[in-house]
């Protein structure tokens, strides 16, 4: 009898969840896994893996003064040239050229990443046109136009614009600028309307 309830104790023993405590197949190693699923360290290796965001789109700009009127003479050009190039850096612009005539501006720069072209293109029109009319009393009827044209620029095709803006007043002297407008929307493909394209 004594035997018998020595056995029984025996069994009771081994089958006790005490008595499994760190045995394979415990309830504590199915605990210890449970921890094991939530510790942070895979989300910091995911965060740490996001790569850096890297752009960089050329892109030739052209506006004119409102209705033409050429307010950009020989003396203040220089200097508003000067100054729409330094609105464009300050804005993020890494690559900028500007060139232009009496009536119009024609801008090669980059597009900053953080802004998109409409809110850079505005930006730069209303610095410009701010600082023109501060300069002098004589500029406080300037305004540019409320459109404008902008076309990509692939690089091998880079230097041949900056030429082109280049040499603007050479280009001038046969052709106005509605003929050159019309000709580089026609060769980028856009459609345009003659009634709304010169404000």
């Amino acid at each position: 009898m004594a035997r018998a309830f020595a056995h029984v104790a025996q069994r009771r023993r081994r089958y006790s969840p005490r008595a499994w405590g760190s045995a394979p197949g415990s309830g504590n190693r199915k605990a210890k896994a449970l921890k094991a699923r939530f510790t942070p360290a895979p989300v910091q290796y995911i965060i740490d893996a996001v790569p850096q965001s890297l752009s960089k789109v050329i892109f030739h700009i052209i506006f004119t003064t409102k209705n033409r009127e050429p307010w950009l003479d020989s003396n203040v050009r220089p200097r508003m040239h000067a100054y729409l190039a330094t609105v464009c850096r300050d804005l993020g612009a890494e690559l900028v050229r500007v060139g232009g005539v009496a009536d119009h501006v024609h801008i090669v720069t980059t597009l900053p990443r953080t802004v998109s072209q409409a809110q850079f293109i505005e930006q730069i029109k209303k610095a410009s046109s701010k600082w023109i009319k501060d300069l002098d009393a004589r500029y406080r009827g300037f305004f540019w136009q409320r459109g404008y044209g902008a076309f990509s620029v692939s690089p091998n095709q880079l230097d041949a614009v900056l030429q082109y803006v280049d040499v603007q007043q050479e280009h001038h002297r046969t052709r106005t600028f509605q003929e050159e407008y019309r000709e580089l929307l026609r060769r980028h493909g856009i459609d345009f309307d003659e009634r709304y394209v010169w404000d």
